[in-house]
């Protein structure tokens, strides 16, 4: 397997530029697709809730709800990457991030677990990769049986 999976107890006492070298992400699904961005990033993760519709924003913002007192503009990455919208009644999960002062969500299909990856794997983005997806990729990493999108959160917040 291409993850490195390490206890504090190993970190403890290997080497730092080891540690250095390594990435962890939060995993989540998209359509089927791996893909995940990184931990340091996520402020948190909740099921989505009920939200309200923002008049004129792109078709991509689901609209915008109260997390503990604060207003979070939700990017439904399905419509972010150009994908069938979720059947009706299928609920999403919420990865919220910050982004100068401000929250957002990225509502995914699922949450899936953390993974830590060494930088050194990160590999180009493969040419059978869509359009969208490569857009906002910075890569991929490879698992035993399936490939992880390591998605670039700056990119897909920038919504002109």
């Amino acid at each position: 397997m291409n993850a490195i999976t390490t206890t504090a107890d190993d970190r403890n006492g290997s080497d730092s530029a080891d540690q250095a070298a390594a990435s962890m992400f939060v995993t989540m699904s998209v359509r089927g697709q791996l893909c995940g961005i990184p931990v340091l990033s996520v402020r948190d993760i909740i099921v989505t809730q009920a939200m309200t519709r923002i008049p004129l924003a792109p078709p991509e913002i689901a609209g915008s709800m109260n997390l503990r007192g604060r207003i979070v503009t939700a990017i439904d990455l399905r419509k972010r990457l150009n994908l069938p919208a979720r059947e009706n009644g299928e609920a999403g999960m919420s990865v919220v991030v910050e982004r100068q002062g401000e929250l957002y969500s990225l509502v995914v299909d699922s949450v899936r677990e953390v993974i830590e990856f060494d930088d050194r794997q990160l590999e180009p983005n493969p040419p059978t990769l869509g359009a969208a997806w490569r857009e906002f990729s910075n890569g991929i990493y490879r698992l035993q049986s399936e490939l992880m999108v390591a998605l670039n959160t700056e990119r897909i917040l920038t919504i002109n």
